[in-house]
């Protein structure tokens, strides 16, 4: 067997574990969120519970402006951000019982929802549509 393929055969191997595992990685987190909790609901539960009983409150220049704010996120993973973002927002909206869906409200779920590192496209685009984040900076700063 020429050395060549031998070398082949091995770096195929290694890429076909990592991607295994990489692979694995996803499936696994996607398993915990789907375990449920104490209560017997499981984090992507109350999600769709959130999301379901704040679709109303949704109108469409709000949906607009969430698909805008995931815009970075790749296009494979950006329904799982929307998702994410939307349940966040819906939780905050039932919590405190409101009737109409603000901006505030979109963007406090964004911030809780997101990783710090996701925040400076948020900035960026509120600064885009001249909105004045200073009512924001306490959350950004400990989130």
């Amino acid at each position: 067997m020429p050395t060549w393929f031998m070398w082949f055969i091995v770096l195929w191997t290694i890429f076909l574990i990592t991607v295994m595992f990489i692979g694995g990685y996803f499936m696994f987190r996607k398993f915990l969120k789907r375990l449920p909790k104490e209560d017997g609901k499981s984090i992507l539960d109350w999600q769709e519970y959130y999301i379901e009983k704040t679709l109303h409150l949704w109108k469409e220049d709000q949906r607009q402006l969430l698909n805008d704010l995931v815009e970075p996120v790749p296009e494979l993973f950006r329904d799982v951000a929307k998702g994410k973002i939307a349940g966040k927002i819906g939780e905050l909206a039932l919590h405190d019982k409101i009737d109409e869906l603000t901006l505030d409200y979109i963007i406090r779920g964004y911030i809780l929802a997101t990783p710090k590192r996701d925040h400076k496209f948020l900035i960026k685009k509120l600064r885009e549509k001249n909105i004045d984040m200073q009512p924001y900076q306490e959350l950004l700063e400990s989130s």
